[in-house]
C-alpha cells in the first residue's frame, strides 16, 4: 500500500510539472490547439478555423478569402526580421545612395536629399508622400511590432495591443518600399546612357532593408497576431448603409478619372539641357525607352503607369455598378477581380518614384537638370484615390443576397 501511494505521489508531481511546462509554451503554439470562430473579412461568413500546422492556411469556404496562415515560430521570425530591417534602415540613411557624373560635373544624393529636392521644387505634397511611404510608415510598423512582440517572447501581454494592431494593419497597404526599389532600378536604366552612375552603400543597405521588410509583412498574419497578443479578434461590421459605400466609391472613382486626363496629357517631368527644355509625358517616356532598346523597362512603365490604372478604374467601376444594380451572378469572379485591383494598385507609383529620383539625382545647373511636371502630382493623386476607392468598396455587398 505504501509503494502504491509513493507511485501515485510521483505521478501527481510529474503531472503538475508537465502542466506547468505546457502553460509556459510559446503563445504561437497555443494558437493551434483550439478551433476559433472567425468572421470572413470580405464576405462576412462565419468560419470555424481548425488547428493548423506550419504553413497551413484556412480559407473561407464561400469566397475563398485566406483568413489566416499559421507559421511556426512566427513571433521569433517577426522580431528577427524587424530588428534586421531597423539596422539596415539606419545604414541606408547614413551613406550616399546614388551618384551622377557628366561633363566633369558630379552630384550625389542620399535618401533625405531625394525628398528635399522635391520640396525645393515646390512639390511638397510629393515630398511628404515619398517620405511617408518609404520611411515613416515602414518604420512605424517595425517599432509597433517590436513593442508588441518583445513582451510576448518573455511571456507578458503588451499594453495597448488592440489599438497598435489596428494601426499596423491599416498602414500595411501604404508601405511601398519594394516599389521604390524597383523605381530606382528603372531610373538607373533610363540615365545609364547619359552619364556615369555610381551606386553607394545606402543602395545595398536599402535593398536588404526591402527584403527584410517584405519578409516581415509576409509573416505578419492578422488573425495570428491578435491571438498571439491575447487580443479579441476584431469583428467585421457592415457599413452604415450600402448606398453610403457605393456613393463614396463612385465619388473617388470619378475624381480619379478626371485627374487621369491631365496625368497623361501634361508633362510628368522636364529635362533642361543647356537651357533647352524638353518636356516628357508618361507615354512619351515609354516611347523613348523603347527606341533606346530598353524593352523590359519600357514594358514595366507601360504596364504600371498606363495599363494598371486603366484596368483598375474599369474593374472598380464594374464592381461598384454590379452591387448598385444588385447583380446576383459571378460572385467569385467579382471577388477575384477585386483582389487583383487591390494587389496591383500600389505598383502604379513606380513612375512617380522614377521622377522623384531623377529630379534629385540630375541637378547639374545649366548643363543638365530635371524638374517634375504637373502630371506627377495628378498621377500620384490618381493612384491614391483608386486605392481609397478599393478600400471604400464594400465586398460584402457582393454576397448580400446570401
Amino acid at each position: 500500500m505504501r509503494d502504491y501511494l509513493s507511485t501515485l505521489e510521483r505521478f501527481l508531481v510529474t503531472y503538475r510539472y508537465c502542466k506547468l511546462n505546457v502553460s509556459r509554451m510559446d503563445e504561437s503554439i497555443k494558437i493551434t490547439t483550439a478551433c476559433q470562430q472567425v468572421q470572413c473579412h470580405e464576405c462576412g461568413y462565419l468560419v470555424e478555423v481548425p488547428p493548423l500546422v506550419h504553413r497551413q492556411r484556412a480559407q473561407c469556404p464561400r469566397c475563398h478569402y485566406v483568413i489566416t496562415t499559421y507559421y511556426q515560430n512566427m513571433v521569433q521570425k517577426l522580431v528577427a526580421f524587424s530588428l534586421a530591417a531597423l539596422v539596415l534602415m539606419i545604414a541606408a540613411l547614413s551613406f550616399n545612395f546614388l551618384s551622377f557624373s557628366a561633363n566633369g560635373q558630379y552630384h550625389s544624393i542620399n535618401i533625405f536629399s531625394s525628398i528635399e529636392s522635391l520640396a525645393d521644387n515646390d512639390y511638397m505634397a510629393l515630398a511628404i508622400l515619398q517620405s511617408a511611404v518609404i520611411l515613416v510608415l515602414p518604420l512605424t510598423i517595425l517599432f509597433c511590432l517590436l513593442y508588441l512582440l518583445i513582451p510576448v517572447l518573455f511571456g507578458k501581454k503588451p499594453q495597448h495591443a488592440a489599438t497598435l494592431l489596428k494601426v499596423i494593419f491599416a498602414l500595411r497597404a501604404w508601405t511601398m518600399v519594394e516599389i521604390f526599389l524597383v523605381a530606382v532600378l528603372v531610373s538607373l536604366v533610363k540615365i545609364m546612357s547619359m552619364a556615369d552612375i555610381g551606386i553607394g552603400l545606402s543602395f545595398y543597405a536599402y535593398a536588404l532593408f526591402a527584403i527584410c521588410m517584405t519578409y516581415t509583412l509576409m509573416y505578419m498574419d492578422e488573425h495570428q497576431m491578435y491571438l498571439t497578443t491575447s487580443c479579441a479578434l476584431p469583428k467585421v461590421h457592415k457599413r452604415h448603409s450600402p448606398s453610403h459605400s457605393i456613393q463614396a466609391t463612385w465619388a473617388l472613382l470619378l475624381t480619379s478619372i478626371l485627374l487621369y486626363v491631365p496625368a497623361n496629357t501634361l508633362p510628368i517631368m522636364h529635362t533642361d539641357i543647356l537651357g533647352d527644355d524638353e518636356p516628357s509625358t508618361i507615354l512619351g517616356g515609354v516611347i523613348t525607352l523603347w527606341k533606346m532598346g530598353s524593352y523590359p523597362i519600357a514594358a514595366i512603365i507601360f504596364i504600371a503607369s498606363i495599363v494598371v490604372p486603366v484596368a483598375k478604374l474599369c474593374i472598380l467601376c464594374w464592381l461598384n455598378f454590379s452591387v448598385q444594380a444588385q447583380f446576383a451572378g459571378r460572385k467569385k469572379t467579382r471577388m477575384i477581380s477585386y483582389r487583383f485591383t487591390e494587389f496591383i494598385g500600389r505598383w502604379s507609383m513606380i513612375d512617380v518614384f522614377v521622377v522623384a529620383i531623377l529630379v534629385s539625382l540630375i541637378q547639374l545647373g545649366n548643363i543638365m537638370s530635371i524638374y517634375p511636371g504637373y502630371a506627377a502630382l495628378a498621377f500620384c493623386s490618381v493612384v491614391i484615390l483608386t486605392m481609397l476607392a478599393a478600400i471604400s468598396f464594400d465586398t460584402k455587398l457582393i454576397w448580400s443576397d446570401q
